[in-house]
């Protein structure tokens, strides 16, 4: 059985801007299994949305072919393709009640209307509307419209689920509550979904497996934990959370461990392949939550230890901020969470130690 939802190979899209040829989304080969709920993350004009649009159909590409369950559909219209597409604005329409709204593509293709009654019942359960069948959508907050949206496109069992932005009008609160709702609603009804964002946080917390984009291009493919914890490149590592990135030639290897020194004992170790050598240029991420920071100099460790002199902390709430500058050139950001003390560890003007283990610093670009 074939598990694959949506295929793209060697998709690619061009525009024409002032004269030129622009590309907004390089040869890319793609792959959505069945029943997955996978992102499409980047920042405003990375091509995520030009890449939902082409799968949709509303967008032709310029070269390669789009599949969907194994049918080859490129250049198919979007009214033909068994997918069904959710936008930031909603687009439900004012002079139908809410039981209209997720009817009205039913009724468009003529389904039985004991058969509309029943689905569109069974889905309105399904996405916490139950009973207010009877609402116009300027009578329900922007959570209730979007769930409306959300019902009006699932109510057709499409293949999959194709979702640009949907949560971007609301307030942070509410999206933050939408997105365990999104999550719960793909689980339960078990249709592929695909979803546009600039938000890392939205794709953390939703997505089986995330494609982070840039100029075009997929940077990395994997699940969040993968692209959180080993960000492949650069930009990886700087959009996704926050990251400190250190750089230096590498001073010894000894058991799979490099070290980078910055001298009068600071130093940075990390897990390296074996094709790391000596003398090799290496760019190292670690997390701000992975650092432990003290006022008192480290004794007996075998980690990471960088020295510095806290310029700047911030509180807030579950955690402080403090950012550090040291010997290894950058400033450094540490997260300290406040689960036991109220007390910040240092303040502004404070020489500290930063300590980690090898483990949590990770090697960019390396293979």
């Amino acid at each position: 059985m074939n598990d694959v939802a949506i295929e793209l190979a060697g998709v690619h899209k061009e525009f024409l801007a002032h004269g030129e040829r622009v590309q907004a989304v390089r040869p890319t080969d793609l792959s959505v299994r069945q029943g997955e709920f996978f992102s499409l993350l980047g920042p405003s004009g990375c091509g995520k949305t030009t890449t939902m649009r082409m799968i949709a159909g509303f967008e032709e590409p310029t070269g390669g072919t789009v599949y969907l369950d194994g049918r080859d559909v490129t250049g198919v219209s979007p009214n033909k393709r068994d997918v069904n597409m959710v936008f930031q604005s909603y687009a439900l329409f004012p002079h139908l009640n809410t039981y209209q709204n997720v009817a009205f593509g039913l009724e468009r293709r003529k389904v039985a209307r004991d058969e509309i009654r029943r689905r569109v019942g069974e889905i309105m359960e399904i996405v916490s509307l139950g009973g207010m069948d009877k609402r116009s959508p300027r009578e329900m907050s922007g959570g209730q419209q979007q769930r409306v949206a959300l019902a009006r496109a699932l109510v057709n069992r499409p293949r999959a689920l194709l979702l640009d932005e949907p949560l971007g009008a609301l307030d942070l609160k509410l999206r933050q509550q939408m997105q365990i709702e999104l999550k719960r609603i793909q689980r339960e009804v078990g249709i592929t979904f695909v979803y546009v964002t600039h938000d890392q946080g939205e794709a953390l917390t939703m997505s089986d497996r995330i494609a982070v984009m840039e100029a075009g291009r997929i940077d990395q493919l994997g699940s969040p934990r993968e692209i959180y914890e080993r960000p492949a490149t650069r930009f990886v590592a700087g959009f996704i959370g926050t990251s400190n990135l250190l750089d230096g030639p590498v001073d010894g290897v000894e058991d799979g461990v490099a070290v980078l020194r910055y001298g009068d004992g600071d130093r940075v170790l990390v897990t390296v392949p074996e094709s790391v050598k000596p003398g090799d240029a290496l760019e190292v991420s670690v997390r701000p939550e992975k650092i432990d920071l003290s006022r008192d100099e480290p004794t007996g460790t075998t980690g990471s230890v960088l020295s510095g002199v806290v310029t700047e902390v911030v509180y807030h709430g579950t955690s402080t901020n403090y950012t550090v500058r040291t010997a290894a050139g950058p400033d450094l950001v540490v997260f300290d969470q406040n689960a036991y003390s109220a007390e910040d560890l240092a303040g502004p003007g404070d020489r500290v130690f930063l300590t980690w283990s090898a483990q949590h610093s990770y090697p960019i670009g390396v293979s």
